[in-house]
């Protein structure tokens, strides 16, 4: 049985592309993207389709029906606005279940046959218009099953109650900087049992929860071998998660970790899609509870273990004398106003940060860190700065402009540090200091960082990492 699921597995994964709803191309869509796509999907076999709630700000909430069976199942996604991976994994789901004649119609009608599946693919659209985790009250909905202060909260309540599920499905994203245990590996899926008291008892409800996380894990661990981590499970009394076990429903959270350059989450939502049907179709014919409880436990618990730079072996000039130090940089996505997104990077940590990790790790052993080096003349604005000749100022280390005016959001397509107001970074290098600085092996420069990306790699995201204002 298990070889037959790590096959079928396989030509899931295989065949997603055909599924992918290419209407959904990066993570930062709204809710007026998806509505047509429900709209269309309405009366088409298997599926039906309408809201069922209203957000604060009284978009309409939608929930997808489909299948005939007697084990109920909920799946709700985006309860955190920015948290879409998972989204775009439903909509491609969609597009597998009304498909025919394609060699999965035995896998597909089992799951419809024996199932019914309820979706709710956003559960927050007022957060998914800010792409913010919170709601439009600023409550975070998933600390709010006990209270419900937000419609959404009290909606999510409402379903569970009225529905009954077997199973519900908690979808999310997490941070990227998540490893498996301590081995430096990035976790790129994670699952969680959750606990339904503080002693974390296992009851038959829980059980099913880990027998669940079994499969999946064993199904992707062939695409991302030792990549797939485990939640803490400590009890939380005011989580939907948490509570919703404790009501009675069976809850598998997913969370979306990241992935060595997959920055719209492509590869990600492909392992969604795979794991979502996997997990499906042992609920439809109950193989899942062939799977040992005791393997949840093997799955390493989750660690805070990475930097997406980690610089080793740096030596920093303090107070006339050198010092050996680690660098730990954190690239942190700002929402812009075309509703796409900058990197604003921060010095993490400094010191000794041999028991970590970095996504990216540079070895800087016999170089030295300085300021990066700043343009002679103050500029009356950012524009003025795309008229210079930026890459021979780079090769002499000039990235720095001084400008008179404060900056917009339309900074230069190349790497610069844009210098408005503050002090520039690394006089001396300071932890949440913006990371634009030189490494040199004495008068060589052999590293040029501006906001955190090393030289030429802005290539490879483009305007997204380019130009710091402070």
């Amino acid at each position: 049985m298990a070889a037959q699921d790590q096959t079928m597995a396989r030509l899931l994964h295989d065949a997603h592309e055909t599924y992918k709803e290419k209407a959904l191309t990066h993570r930062r869509f709204k809710h007026k993207d998806i509505v047509p796509l429900l709209t269309a999907l309405d009366g088409q076999p298997p599926f039906s389709v309408g809201p069922v709630g209203e957000s604060l700000e009284k978009r309409a909430i939608y929930q997808v029906k489909a299948g005939t069976g007697e084990n109920t199942v909920l799946l709700w996604s985006q309860m955190h606005g920015d948290e879409a991976t998972a989204t775009m994994a439903l909509f491609d789901l969609f597009n597998f279940l009304k498909a025919t004649n394609d060699g999965f119609d035995a896998f597909r009608q089992s799951i419809l046959t024996n199932t019914t599946l309820y979706f709710v693919p956003m559960l927050n659209p007022d957060g998914a218009e800010r792409f913010q985790r919170r709601t439009a009250t600023d409550i975070d909905m998933n600390r709010d099953a006990l209270r419900l202060q937000t419609p959404e909260g009290a909606l999510l309540k409402s379903l569970q109650q009225t529905l009954q599920p077997l199973v519900g499905f908690n979808l999310h994203d997490q941070n990227p900087r998540y490893t498996v245990g301590t081995t430096g590996k990035q976790a790129v899926m994670s699952f969680l049992a959750t606990a339904y008291d503080e002693e974390r008892n296992i009851n038959d409800v829980r059980e099913r929860s880990m027998q669940l996380i079994v499969g999946m894990n064993r199904a992707l661990q062939q695409f991302i071998p030792g990549q797939v981590g485990r939640f803490d499970d400590e009890f939380e009394p005011r989580a939907f998660g948490d509570n919703i076990q404790k009501w009675g429903t069976t809850l598998v959270l997913i969370e979306s970790g990241g992935y060595s350059d997959d920055i719209e989450k492509m590869a990600i939502r492909r392992l969604n899609f795979v794991a979502i049907l996997t997990s499906l179709k042992a609920i439809a014919d109950g193989s899942y509870k062939q799977e040992n409880r005791d393997d949840y436990q093997t799955i390493p618990e989750n660690g805070r273990l990475l930097f997406d730079v980690l610089i080793r072996n740096a030596t920093s000039i303090r107070e006339g004398r050198p010092v050996l130090i680690d660098v730990g940089i954190n690239q942190h996505e700002k929402n812009t106003g075309d509703g796409s997104f900058r990197y604003k990077s921060v010095i993490d940590d400094i010191g000794d940060l041999s028991t970590f990790y970095g996504i990216q790790e540079i070895d800087a052993t016999g170089l030295t860190l300085q300021p990066a080096r700043v343009y002679a003349d103050t500029l009356d604005s950012v524009e003025e700065i795309g008229r210079l000749d930026l890459p021979a100022l780079r090769q002499q280390g000039i990235v720095v402009f001084k400008v008179s005016q404060a900056p917009n959001d339309k900074l230069p397509d190349q790497p610069v540090h844009i210098l408005f107001e503050g002090e520039l970074p690394a006089q001396p290098l300071a932890i949440e200091q913006i990371p634009t600085f030189l490494l040199m092996n004495e008068s060589e420069i052999v590293y040029t960082f501006v906001n955190g990306f090393r030289e030429f790699e802005p290539a490879k995201k483009g305007k997204r990492c380019n130009g710091v204002a402070e």
